[in-house]
């Protein structure tokens, strides 16, 4: 019988072990996002207009519950949603909601919230989620599965890099849809 030896030109390198990149794995590098600010176009198709809608603004997250949008072009307008709040100012209208009072308003929040703050319980409340590419270059759709947000939203997808979103993409039930494109701002 032949002993088996030590071939002298087998070695093994020992190789950085990659951490698999999956939800889980977005969630906790979003959540570690300590918020700021941001620069953002919006571009809205409208099937009833002509043209889309390009508005631009500044956004700004404190995690885990405010949000504020300042549209600045083509007409000032401002949205804050704080805690269980929506505040909505353009000239000189001027309203404020309760989310809990609005079941699909409340979704749409949690939609941008949950993701910000990598809160994945509250996405899956009312989405299912789906995840593609890797942590250099990912997107995350969500699929709404509670039926009275389907009867607005088909989807929303976020995409990014590392711990930064990049763009959202909402498509609405009825074929109109949004793409926003988000800059972050240094702090000063």
């Amino acid at each position: 019988m032949r002993k088996l030896g030590v071939l002298p030109w087998l070695t093994f390198v020992a190789l950085p072990v990659q951490a698999a990149w999956d939800i889980d794995a977005l969630m906790q590098s979003l959540a570690r996002h300590e918020g700021g600010r941001a620069r953002f176009v919006e571009t809205k198709n409208i099937a009833l207009l002509d043209k889309p809608v390009v508005s631009s603004g500044e956004l700004r997250y404190q995690p885990p519950a405010r949000l504020e949008k300042r549209t600045l072009k083509p007409k000032p307008e401002l949205m804050v949603v704080d805690g269980d709040t929506l505040l909505f100012e353009r000239g000189k209208q001027k309203f404020q909601v309760r989310l809990a009072e609005q079941p699909g308003a409340l979704a749409f929040v949690d939609s941008l919230r949950g993701t910000l703050s990598g809160d994945r319980a509250t996405l899956e409340k009312s989405y299912k989620l789906r995840l593609d590419g890797d942590e250099q270059r990912w997107t995350l759709d969500l699929l709404p599965s509670d039926p009275r947000i389907a009867a607005f939203v088909l989807r929303i997808t976020f995409g990014g890099s590392k711990n930064q979103v990049e763009w959202i993409r909402y498509l609405q039930a009825d074929g109109d849809s949004s793409t926003m494109t988000v800059e972050p701002v240094a702090a000063e």
